[in-house]
């Protein structure tokens, strides 16, 4: 775990000319846009700003909406999020998203939803928390919906105490923001209040549709004993559609868990355009069911596209399921009816299947769309010739 740490923080700064694709270099050439706003809060009555950095496409496309980030703790988080999210993008893993980083003002008070009185602690701080989260629905979204173009697909992120506000977040308002990250969330706070608060939210909680990820790092004694108690609660409770993910970072100080985190943090939220052979069920369903959680997460219709069903289609016949594949490649070619390469795909399972007859009867569907700019052509025509002479052989 250590190894990838120190690997993954010097890609955020080191980079190769020779090894980026010519995607990653047009990327460079366009910088961030960030705004400032400063909000006359009267819920919180006091000043508070925030800064909002937008996608590099968001003044290119007037009618894209983006979904939105909103990291506590201020400006100074938006460079490592915009590294990881940035990476993911250029793999087809994540979408662009508006991050609003929240500067602080006083972190104990707005982060904490209950008052301390464990010695250990600052004896009397915090209990901020509800008066802070309505800032954050009454004010702060409004505002960042009104003035950019974002959807409803929100994240909260924070750490230490940011992360225990994150936590607090998704038992008090589910369904203000869709997924809660929290980086070595302080939970020793005042006795552990809120690991109690979140058992019991979590064990009388049937269905959440959200993702939680949380971490911790070299962290002992009774922040490691609190922090323990809350992730096997959540992670022992089967609560339908939560997504739970966890990490554990020897070695890494409180301080870098955010850094050792952030990659799987977004990593595991934002679905991928290339869905895992894993989402796949023997319902060919699942392939809709998957794009449409992946639109609305992306913010843009994305229907299941030809070269990723067929790579599922072709990961089936690799075990040899060729009953699947077959439903699989069929599937595609509904979507796809155009395709040559979906036709082509749906040969190949029956010819691995050993249905010859079929094989070339999709074949030749192939070649009837194809025409010579087609860049496999000749494969295609080698390929019906084979299937041509083993047919005639006696093959089925």
């Amino acid at each position: 775990m250590r190894l990838f740490t120190a690997i993954f923080i010097c890609s955020l700064f080191i980079v190769s000319n020779s090894t980026l694709a010519e995607p990653d270099l047009k990327q460079q050439t366009i910088s961030y846009k960030q705004q400032t706003h400063t909000i006359n809060s009267l819920i919180l009555n006091e000043l508070r700003t925030v800064v909002v950095q937008l996608p590099k496409s968001y003044q290119a496309n007037p009618n894209k909406v983006y979904p939105v980030i909103y990291r506590l703790d201020g400006a100074g988080n938006i460079p490592l999020a915009s590294a990881v999210i940035e990476r993911l993008q250029n793999d087809n893993r994540a979408p662009e998203v508006i991050i609003v980083a929240v500067e602080s003002t006083n972190r104990l008070r707005d982060f904490y939803p209950t008052v301390n009185k464990e010695p250990q602690g600052p004896v009397g701080e915090g209990g901020g928390a509800a008066n802070f989260l309505a800032f954050f629905e009454q004010e702060l979204i409004p505002l960042v919906n009104k003035n950019y173009r974002t959807h409803d697909y929100k994240v909260i992120s924070g750490a230490s105490a940011g992360g225990v506000f994150a936590l607090y977040a998704l038992q008090a308002n589910p369904e203000l923001f869709q997924a809660h990250i929290a980086y070595s969330p302080a939970v020793w706070w005042n006795y552990g209040a809120l690991v109690k608060s979140t058992k019991s939210f979590i064990a009388k909680t049937k269905e959440l549709n959200s993702y939680v990820y949380i971490n911790i790092g070299e962290e002992a004694g009774i922040m490691r004993e609190r922090y323990d108690e809350l992730q096997q609660s959540l992670q022992s409770h089967k609560v339908r559609e939560l997504r739970f993910f966890s990490d554990a970072f020897d070695g890494v100080s409180h301080n870098l868990t955010s850094v050792a985190g952030a990659f799987n943090a977004y990593h595991n939220l934002f679905l991928p355009k290339q869905m895992p052979i894993s989402d796949l069920t023997d319902d060919v369903a699942s392939i809709d069911a998957y794009y449409q959680t992946l639109s609305q997460q992306w913010g843009e219709q994305i229907g299941p596209p030809d070269r990723a069903v067929r790579s599922l289609g072709y990961n089936l016949t690799g075990s040899k399921q060729f009953t699947r594949a077959i439903e699989v490649f069929k599937y595609n070619i509904k979507n796809h009816p155009k395709s040559v390469d979906a036709f082509s795909a749906l040969s190949y399972g029956y010819e691995m299947q050993g249905d010859t007859r079929q094989a070339l009867e999709q074949m030749e569907s192939a070649l009837a769309i194809a025409d010579d700019s087609y860049p496999y052509i000749n494969y295609l025509k080698e390929t019906k010739a084979k299937l041509q002479i083993a047919l005639g052989k006696g093959e089925t």
